[in-house]
């Protein structure tokens, strides 16, 4: 999983500062390139952070995060949703939330990448941002940023994970230390971002049961109640969800997810949602409802987070469509990216666009069936 954005530093040459580019940073806390933006486009403030040269130039609905205290300000301007004229506006025009894809550094300097997020998707999920002590920050502030001006919902992603941790989390045995990392964590990246996301990660076996991570091992199943807790004190506006793969059929694994948001969730809500992350097989789309009616039997809304589909087929990705809006309790469905090329999983062309962003017959076939 890619690191966000990363931001060229602007040179100053004989005392006159080159322009920066449209949707280029001009301002914010321990930035030191150029505040003069390109020509027709203006520095606009986002956050204490991060300003950014825009077009035209009107201010952007804003909530900034205060490092020195606990307080979120927010702007008394709604942040603007843009459901745009494709997938995306079909998919919500049937009552869902929204149809979303997922981007990094280059697929958002990419313009026939971004004109497809524009017209197509709904949401942007970063594909991985963020050491003791230590955040680091552009990356994440300009997806969430090109999202908030171009009228995008976002999703989070992802605030516990037991994958690539730094050695110095995979070495702490104390439970009390543990416990203070995540609600740091936590605190940090869900608290810079408050009020802009719409809404913990792979914390099951197959078998349903808990995975062994440091997480599990130190705290037991208590660290995913931290966890939320501590997402919850951070934003107390986001949909908080727990997430894992592999719950495409009404498997033990999915039955495992059930049950502990039950238990979670039984002296009062932490978990708003359950995602299920649906990488599929070739003709693997065939569990889809009954998984999606399993997880809905938690009461709580449901989305598929990173949806791709070997082959593309377009019966498989109708059948997925059909299993969401069958089930009610299915907010939202999230392609994992959006040309095949850029796929993770390349090799199998699971995507919607073809290398040179062309629809494929997947993507009229959904379009027909909305």
């Amino acid at each position: 999983m890619s690191k966000l954005l990363a931001f060229v530093t602007v040179a100053v040459i004989a005392q006159q500062a080159i322009a920066v580019p449209v949707w280029g940073q001009c301002a914010g806390i321990n930035y030191t390139g150029s505040t003069v933006c390109d020509a027709g486009t203006t520095c606009v403030f986002v956050n204490n952070y991060y300003s950014q040269c825009q077009p035209g130039g009107s201010p952007v609905p804003t909530t900034t995060f205060n490092p020195g205290s606990s307080t979120t300000v927010t702007s008394t301007t709604p942040i603007p949703t843009n459901p745009g004229s494709g997938l995306n506006g079909k998919f919500v025009a049937r009552g869902k939330k929204f149809w979303g894809t997922c981007a990094d550094s280059s697929l958002l300097n990419n313009a026939a990448n971004t004109a497809i997020i524009k017209s197509d998707f709904g949401q942007l999920t970063p594909v991985n941002p963020t050491s003791r002590g230590s955040f680091s920050f552009s990356g994440a502030d300009a997806l969430v940023n090109w999202a908030v001006s171009n009228g995008k919902l976002i999703r989070g992603h992802t605030l516990v994970w037991h994958s690539q941790l730094p050695s110095w989390v995979s070495q702490i045995n104390d439970r009390n230390t543990l416990t203070s990392v995540i609600q740091n964590h936590i605190s940090n990246v869900a608290g810079r971002y408050a009020g802009k996301l719409y809404g913990t990660s792979e914390i099951l076996n197959e078998d349903g049961s808990l995975r062994s991570s440091v997480f599990s091992n130190v705290l037991g199943e208590s660290f995913v109640a931290i966890a939320f807790n501590a997402a919850r004190a951070a934003d107390k506006t986001a949909k908080l969800y727990i997430n894992d793969y592999n719950l495409d059929s009404n498997n033990a694994k999915t039955q495992g997810i059930v049950n502990l948001v039950k238990r979670v969730n039984a002296s009062g809500r932490l978990i708003d949602g359950v995602g299920t992350q649906m990488h599929l097989s070739a003709g693997g789309a065939g569990g889809a409802q009954a998984a999606l009616t399993a997880l809905a039997s938690t009461g709580l809304e449901v989305a598929i987070t990173e949806l791709d589909i070997a082959g593309g087929a377009a019966n498989d990705y109708v059948t997925v469509l059909r299993a969401c809006l069958n089930t009610a309790a299915c907010e939202a469905i999230t392609s994992w990216g959006v040309r095949d090329t850029d796929s993770w999983r390349a090799s199998t062309s699971p995507l919607l666009f073809d290398a040179n962003y062309r629809p494929k017959a997947a993507y009229n076939a959904l379009i027909a069936a909305l």
